[in-house]
């Protein structure tokens, strides 16, 4: 391919246009799962008066399974539906599930909890899967890709729980609930509509005729892989997912133990200046990411529109109801004389740096000074230990046992910007990493086994994340975090050890 052609295939950004249609359609989906997420545990406890180990060790139970179920729609989508399908059923599913969460019944609760269960397991591996199939003649840019792709998943992260949790707390759970299911929706909409640009990757089952589409060069590849080659490199995918556990289960105490900390133990209420500065912060957090992302809004119109305008249309719609919401958001925050932060109001600052950051981190995974596999996996592990330690010496204060504290707000904002740059050194990599170490022809189920790490590290988080009473009356809870500082600290040292050995059993994959 000549360098033209190339520009030309790559031109919204450096990057496929389609590529950011899945963009948006991820961002939506994590809109609903994020939002969802962070009230869910204040919901149980604060409405029904479920303690916090129940609230949580159901968390646990639904965050986990969420991760369990791509197994099966990986393996569905290959033999039966193809990629496409798969993910317009699977988020309807998830529509489903949340439109049954917003009725706020026990009963209702569980049947929504189910329903997205169910949608996320076809929904997750095989938008992932169709990323990788635009990318399979271009391998080399698949890691800038898939980070550009995961910037999108916690640009719908950020705005899902920066309004779900505001108009639970101003509104009802009910309205946090509902508006989760509303973008679900309509990101499932926008998908469906705008299918026809992604190169007829995954419109069918996994059959040679399709693969062929999407990449002739990986398929005779595949074939011509030695076989003591392909186990090797089988080999340093499970050991990425080993080692991953530890990460997910430290880096999952987000939406359980550490909303306990920022609802019970950090000092919310703010005055005066305090106050002041608050509300310019959550004017410039509301408003210059949702900017950014317009713009990239924008950029893909100007390519797309004439080819997928029903999707485009459902898109604008969308965005111009998210800036309705944060406007009105902003007109109630701001006459306020003092200044109350919600307490899901700390997980926006996860997905809010992963926008800033997400493109850095592109670029240096593109550039000559790129990392090996073993070093990124390294680095983002004690990266996340390092954010624990900021949160074990901000609560050493706090008495054996306390059941509430004032602690500043600024340790919970270290620890989850240590903690976005190593998940940016970890998750997108990992997918990446999947994608080139895996047979095509085995990329879908492969992609399903690898979230069985994050419902390994999910189920272990919620394990272990809802004795945070118990650890903190027998010990302090500046020893609970303690917990999460050591643990990753010496599997990274780990990665480090192994990265020789690593860099060979992948035979020439970077």
């Amino acid at each position: 391919m000549n360098s033209t052609e190339n520009t030309a295939e790559f031109s919204l950004l450096g990057h496929k246009p389609a590529l950011f249609v899945l963009f948006f359609t991820e961002m939506w989906e994590r809109f609903s799962y994020y939002g969802m997420r962070a009230i869910f545990v204040l919901f149980l406890v604060k409405s029904w008066d479920w303690s916090n180990e129940r609230a949580v060790g159901l968390l646990a139970i639904y965050t986990s399974t969420v991760y369990l179920t791509p197994l099966v729609g990986g393996i569905i989508a290959d033999k039966l539906l193809g990629y496409q399908k798969a993910v317009a059923l699977g988020a309807l599913a998830m529509t489903l599930g949340h439109a049954s969460m917003a009725l706020e019944t026990e009963m209702t609760l569980y049947i929504g909890i189910a329903c997205l269960i169910i949608g996320n397991g076809l929904f997750k591996p095989n938008v992932t899967s169709i990323v990788s199939g635009l990318y399979e003649k271009y391998p080399d840019r698949k890691d800038g890709a898939f980070t550009i792709f995961y910037m999108g998943v916690n640009a719908g992260g950020f705005l899902g729980v920066l309004l779900c949790g505001f108009l639970a707390s101003n509104l009802s759970y009910s309205w946090g609930f509902g508006l989760a299911g509303i973008f679900m929706f309509l990101g499932t909409l926008q998908f469906w509509f705008g299918r026809s640009i992604f190169e007829n990757v995954g419109t069918e089952p996994n059959k040679k005729s399709d693969r062929e589409k999407i990449g002739v060069s990986e398929v005779v590849n595949e074939e011509l892989t030695p076989k003591n080659i392909q186990r090797d490199r089988y080999i340093v995918v499970a050991l990425l997912a080993f080692f991953t556990v530890f990460f997910w289960t430290a880096f999952e105490q987000a939406s359980g133990s550490m909303t306990i900390f920022a609802s019970d133990y950090t000092q919310r209420n703010l005055q005066g200046n305090s106050a002041l500065i608050f509300k310019v912060v959550d004017v410039l957090v509301s408003t210059v990411p949702l900017l950014i992302i317009s713009w990239v809004l924008l950029k893909l119109f100007g390519q797309t529109f004439k080819k997928i305008s029903l999707s485009n249309i459902v898109l604008g719609i969308s965005f111009l109801s998210i800036w309705a919401i944060v406007i009105w958001k902003l007109s109630i925050i701001i006459p306020k004389e003092n200044a109350e932060i919600e307490p899901s109001w700390f997980l926006i600052l996860n997905s809010l740096f992963i926008i800033f950051l997400a493109p850095l981190f592109s670029k240096w995974w593109e550039s000559k000074y790129n990392p090996s596999a073993a070093v990124k996996f390294g680095v983002g592990m004690l990266l996340l230990g390092i954010g624990f330690g900021a949160l074990a010496y901000g609560s050493s204060g706090i008495p054996q046992g306390a059941k509430s504290a004032s602690v500043s707000l600024i340790w919970l904002v270290i620890a989850y910007l240590f903690h976005t740059m190593g998940e940016l050194c970890v998750s997108p990599t990992g997918l990446s990493y999947v994608s080139k170490l895996v047979p095509a022809k085995k990329i879908g189920m492969m992609f399903g086994i690898w979230y069985l790490v994050n419902f390994l590290g999910n189920l272990t988080a919620g394990t272990v994340g809802k004795y945070i009473d118990t650890i903190v009356e027998q010990y302090s809870m500046s020893h609970f975090f303690l917990i999460f500082t050591v643990i990753p600290g010496i599997v990274g040292g780990i990665f480090l050890i192994l990265n020789p050995l690593i860099k060979k059993l992948m035979h020439g994959i970077r």
